[in-house]
Formats: C-alpha cells, structure tokens, sequence
C-alpha cells in the first residue's frame, strides 16, 4: 500500500470517527460506544460495531438507522454503512436478542421485582 493510499485511507477514518463523535455524542453518554469495524475506501463501505449500552438498548436500530443515513450524506466518500450492536442482530441491531433485556444507563438501577403482580393466597 503506497504512502498517499495509506494517508487517504487514515484521513477518511479520522472522519468517519469525527462524524460519530459530532453527531451521535449520546452513544457515549449513554454507556454505548462506537468503533469502526471494517472501512473499505475502494468500495465506499465502513462497518460501525457499536457496543457496551448499545448492545442491550431498545432505540439502537434508530440510531443505527440516523447513522447509516447521515453519514452517505456528510462523506462523499461513503456509499454504504453497515451497523451492528455486538448482539448478533446485524443490521437491525440486536433483532435475534430476548424481548426480556432493555436498555441502561449509568448510574441507573432496575429490579426485576415489582409492586405489582401475584399475591399470595392468604
């Protein structure tokens, strides 16, 4: 790989992740985070894993979605944006998980007990 490809290739991954960082700060406010997994140049492709919080997070396939669509339209250089959440969902971000996780947060708390529901007999 010659200098001027390898130079190419480093400046549109630093815009790639610029463009995360930009536009999706509340990945990362959230306890989520985003990496680029795969970016090929030739074919305009670039794969985002995206992690911690987002792989159990309901609203992941809309910001995977915002994702693929922003960012064709801010980077010339971008034709086709592939997302997954680490959940084993690929594009849909998480599809194949149990209906029974949901997001959280940081210093967010939950119980799977409730107020509500069965009493006793007696």
């Amino acid at each position: 790989m010659s200098t001027e490809t390898q130079d190419g290739e480093d400046d549109l991954k630093e815009r790639v992740v610029n463009f995360l960082r930009r536009n999706f700060p509340q990945i990362q406010m959230h306890g989520g985070s985003a990496a680029i997994r795969d970016l090929d140049r030739e074919n305009g492709e670039v794969t985002i894993l995206l992690g911690g919080a987002c792989s159990g997070c309901g609203i992941s396939p809309m910001t995977i979605q915002a994702i693929k669509t922003r960012m064709v339209k801010e980077i010339p250089e971008i034709n086709e944006v592939h997302a997954e959440t680490g959940m084993g969902g690929g594009d849909m971000g998480g599809a194949s998980r149990g209906g029974d996780m949901s997001p959280s947060f940081p210093g967010e708390t939950s119980s799977d007990e409730s107020d509500e529901g069965p009493q006793a007999p007696f």
